[in-house]
This record gives structure tokens, C-alpha cells and sequence, in this order.
């Protein structure tokens, strides 16, 4: 499993009014890419046809305004799922698969790049196997991870902060010709993130309120917990809560329910995935909702008995984005309305 885990030994940026984007003049290349074993790709120039494996990467590329250079994604982003003219855009892009995208598909794509969110996606109800790296090579297909998610179960450190998902776009922001760009991606991030860090950084222990990261779509029998390697543990962290699984390793882990209840968390994320319709999705809330306000198991908890819920969208939570600021934002505010300025 390899993932990205270094940035461009040039200074790339953004492509200039007379660049050509895929000549790489002028724009910081070559630009080489390490992963996590240490093995490096090389890209002498911009890569013209991207396919991406899910909404995630297909999402940060066009906030860094490669979209154009999008041939192709799997997990398509559903209705409503991106905000205004960044959803428009987002549709346009073929659907090379609603799940996984095949592999034979993938391979024909024409791609000179492919992008994954994950190490693995056979998980996830893939069709066929995913390529070799042979395979990719004799397509002439560069293949790339993102780091904060793919490379999150055998990173050796706890996911605790946003850096690992500001090094996927810095990254991809060279390897694009678009880091000027990047940066300022980044800078918005942490501009949110330095004004709840002011209001809630300095909590102790004991005054962050437990936080349950509650699946829905995983299953109701067995619950999918997000341990302190997933991505979801440093926003839980950042906004001044504490992850009642920060314990376990890994990314995810499936526990009981009577682990859970030997939590008692204070507050519950009904995470539900997006269902492409707003309406749709508040049902879904609902459903997660009342589950717990029914289930013997659960409904004693205090978060369950005091209406303590946060409906939050798996994906904003648990996968490497700009948004992931914004959920950090969203979860502060809510458990901590008296630390923020009234109007924010």
C-alpha cells in the first residue's frame, strides 16, 4: 500500500496566462512525488487527463482548478453533495463508475493520472480487481493516493490535526502546476482552524465533551467506530471534543454496542452518506435518530436522552477536504456556543 507522502522538490505554481499547462515551463517541474515506502513519481509536466476514484480527489481538483483535466471519476459526487457552481462542475464530469471503477475501464480510460482516495476500494463493492502497477505502467498511467486516508492505517502517528490533508492538496497542487492555488486552500483552512483553535485549543481534558462518531450506513447490529488514525478523530480533536474510540488503532474498528454504552458519550454524530437529495438525507437523519431513541441498548445514553445530536455528513468528516475545516467549524460551534462571539 503506498500513498503520497512528499511534496515537489520545485517550486511549482499556478500556469500563467502564456504557459502551456501541459508543457511544463515555468511552473516548478519536474515535480517528484514520494510515497510511503520512499519510491517516487516523476512528472515532467503537468498530467493532461485525470481520472479520480471517488468525489474527494475529483473535489480538490477542481477547487484548485485542474477540473478541466478530469476525464473520469468513480463514486460520483450525488445531487447537493458539492455547493453551487463546484456541484455544476462536478457533473460534468463522466461517471466512469458509480462504485469502483472497473478495471478494465480504468485502464482504457486514456488517463496519463489516477488519483485514489483509498489504499484499497474491494472493500467497498468494487467490480474486478484493481490494477498492478504493472498494469498501470504498460497504460502509461501515473497512480497516486491520497495520504490522509490511504496511507491513515499504517501511519505510525494518530490523526490529530488537518496536515495530513493539507499535504494531499499542497501536493496535488504541484503535481497540477496549481500550488499558488493550493496554498491559498490552505490558508483558508487554517484561518478557520486558528479561530476555533482560539476559542477551544486551550480546553483540558475534562472539559471536552465525549464525542460518538455514529456510523449509520454501516449497520445498526455491529457499530463501525472511527478509531484515532482516521481522519474523522482530528476533526473530533480540533473542535475541542474527544473521541470516545481515540483508543483504538487503526482507522476504523468494529465494536459493540455495549462499548458504547460504557462510553455514555455526551454528544453523537448521526453521520449518514450523502443520498444525492436533501430530503432524502434529513430522512436518513432521522431514521439514525430514532434508532437510538428506540434501541434498548441506547436510548439510556446521555447524548440519546438529552437530544444531543449532530447531523454532520460522513464524507465532510472522514475523507481528506477543504470542508473538513468547515465541519471542524460546525462541531465547535455547536458543542461550545458560549465560546464563540455572538454572530458567528
Amino acid at each position: 500500500m503506498v500513498a503520497l507522502a512528499a511534496t515537489a522538490c520545485g517550486g511549482a505554481r499556478d500556469s500563467g496566462p502564456g504557459d502551456d499547462p501541459g508543457s511544463g515551463r515555468g511552473s516548478g517541474f519536474p515535480v517528484r512525488i514520494a510515497d510511503c515506502q520512499g519510491t517516487t513519481t516523476t512528472f515532467a509536466a503537468p498530467p493532461r487527463k485525470i481520472v479520480t476514484s471517488n468525489a474527494a480527489a475529483l473535489e480538490m481538483l477542481l477547487r484548485l482548478g485542474a477540473g478541466d483535466r478530469v476525464i473520469g471519476t468513480g463514486f460520483p459526487p450525488g445531487k447537493g453533495a458539492l455547493p453551487g457552481e463546484l456541484g455544476e462542475r462536478a457533473r460534468k464530469v463522466p461517471v466512469l463508475g458509480k462504485h469502483v471503477i472497473p478495471k478494465e475501464k480504468l485502464l482504457a480510460s486514456g488517463a496519463d493520472l489516477y488519483i485514489d482516495t483509498f489504499a484499497s476500494m474491494g472493500a467497498m463493492g468494487g467490480a474486478g480487481d484493481a490494477p498492478t502497477p504493472e498494469e498501470f505502467r504498460a497504460a502509461g498511467i501515473k497512480h497516486l493516493y491520497l495520504a490522509s486516508t490511504a496511507c491513515a492505517r499504517t501511519n505510525g502517528k494518530p490523526q490529530r490535526d488537518l496536515s495530513a490533508v493539507e499535504g494531499d492538496i499542497k501536493r496535488l497542487g504541484a503535481v497540477t502546476g496549481t500550488a499558488d492555488r493550493a496554498d491559498a486552500l490552505v490558508a483558508g483552512m487554517r484561518a478557520k482552524l486558528a479561530a476555533v483553535h482560539e476559542a477551544v485549543g486551550g480546553l483540558a481534558a475534562d472539559e471536552r465533551p465525549t464525542y460518538f462518531f455514529f456510523d449509520y450506513d454501516a449497520g445498526t447490529k455491529q457499530p463501525m467506530a472511527v478509531c484515532r488514525k482516521q481522519l474523522a478523530n482530528a476533526v473530533i480533536t480540533l473542535a475541542g471534543a474527544r473521541n470516545v474510540f481515540d483508543g483504538c488503532d487503526g482507522d476504523f474498528t468494529a465494536v459493540s454496542w455495549e462499548d458504547v454504552v460504557a462510553k455514555d458519550p455526551d454528544w453523537i454524530q448521526l453521520a449518514v452518506r450523502n443520498r444525492g437529495d436533501a430530503a432524502a438525507d434529513d430522512a436518513a437523519y432521522d431514521r439514525a435518530a430514532a434508532f437510538l431513541k428506540s434501541f434498548p441498548a441506547t436510548k439510556g445514553l446521555t447524548a440519546v436522552r438529552k437530544g444531543r445530536f449532530l447531523r454532520i455528513g460522513s464524507e465532510r468528516t472522514t475523507i481528506a477536504g477543504v470542508r473538513n475545516a468547515e465541519t471542524v467549524e460546525q462541531i465547535a460551534h455547536t458543542l461550545h456556543p458560549t465560546r464563540f462571539k455572538a454572530g458567528r
